[in-house]
């Protein structure tokens, strides 16, 4: 299956490969995958958490297989079946599932986010649920999945320690981050680095939304002077936003900082055709930090 789709940039739109366990439909961004392989013998590593299958070397490559059945509270897979080998957080990992369906383009519109019925939005394993014909399609989390299972390979607010003492910035940032989760430690990183002023969002449409209202109201330059966004997010992905920022005369010169698991190769090609001023891998927010002050000094952001 050819997983390597490009898309034009910013038209707000993703493709979700559906797999199958236990009978019901689960999607995962395509971007996030590398390859679909038949399943493969693994060694087991001792010790390892519960839903690690073990280790594997497809291509002189060692991947770590995770049995996603098993992060999901259903009973433990059999040999057989497929993996999703992917690469996000700069981590390959191969996901064992029963069956692979096919690849559907949705617009982030289509996506619709978990509501509390769910349990806590902060602990939820699901970033959305989009209908197929008659069929629920439900998108999971991978990121969450992972750092459940190792939290180091998650974003660590102790970073912003190794930066050393830090003097208050009163530059307004607009952050639009659509999990919780990480929505709440970005916001904790950055005032703990000295950026108090700070909007949050859920997504790029809300982030789109201050924007516009403060071009109404004339006072941009008082509320948003720097962008930090990611790119997968429900009602309107980080690709679009920054394409609406820098194509609009009255936004272009506000930096914007895509912060997201998505940055390879391909994603951040897509990212500088949109004008986006820097690109980071999510675990880095030490460095984004350190990308914010380059940004606050180069284009003079503070009063």
């Amino acid at each position: 299956m050819d997983t390597n789709i490009l898309l034009e940039n910013g038209t707000n739109e993703l493709e979700i490969l559906e797999f199958v366990l236990n009978n019901y439909s689960y999607g995962i961004n395509v971007a996030k995958i590398r390859e679909i392989i038949p399943y493969q013998r693994v060694t087991p590593i001792p010790n390892a958490h519960p839903s690690i299958e073990g280790i594997f070397m497809p291509r002189d490559t060692m991947i770590t297989a995770i049995d996603l059945a098993n992060c999901l509270g259903f009973m433990e897979s059999p040999i057989g079946g497929m993996f999703i080998i992917t690469n996000f957080n700069k981590l390959n990992m191969a996901f064992h599932v029963e069956n692979v369906l096919g690849i559907h383009r949705v617009s982030w519109t289509e996506i619709a986010k978990p509501n509390r019925s769910f349990g806590s939005l902060e602990d939820s394993i699901i970033s959305g649920i989009v209908k197929r014909d008659d069929r629920l399609i439900i998108i999971l989390d991978f990121e969450k999945i992972i750092s459940d299972i190792n939290p180091e390979t998650g974003l660590k607010v102790s970073d912003i320690d190794a930066l050393g003492e830090r003097r208050e910035r009163n530059v307004p940032i607009l952050i639009a981050e659509d999990s919780p989760l990480l929505n709440k430690l970005i916001v904790e990183s950055l005032k703990k680095a000295g950026y108090e002023n700070l909007i949050h969002t859920e997504n790029g449409q809300q982030a789109y939304d201050v924007i516009c209202k403060c071009k109404e109201n004339g006072t941009l330059r008082d509320n948003v002077r720097c962008i930090i966004t990611d790119i997968e997010m429900p009602m309107m992905d980080g690709h679009r936003l920054t394409k609406l920022v820098k194509s609009d005369e009255a936004t272009a010169k506000i930096p914007v900082i895509i912060f997201s698991s998505l940055v390879n190769d391909d994603m951040k090609r897509k990212g500088e055709a949109l004008g986006a001023d820097a690109q980071l891998s999510k675990p880095e927010i030490g460095n984004l930090v350190k990308i914010i002050d380059e940004l606050v000094d180069k284009y003079h952001l503070e009063d």
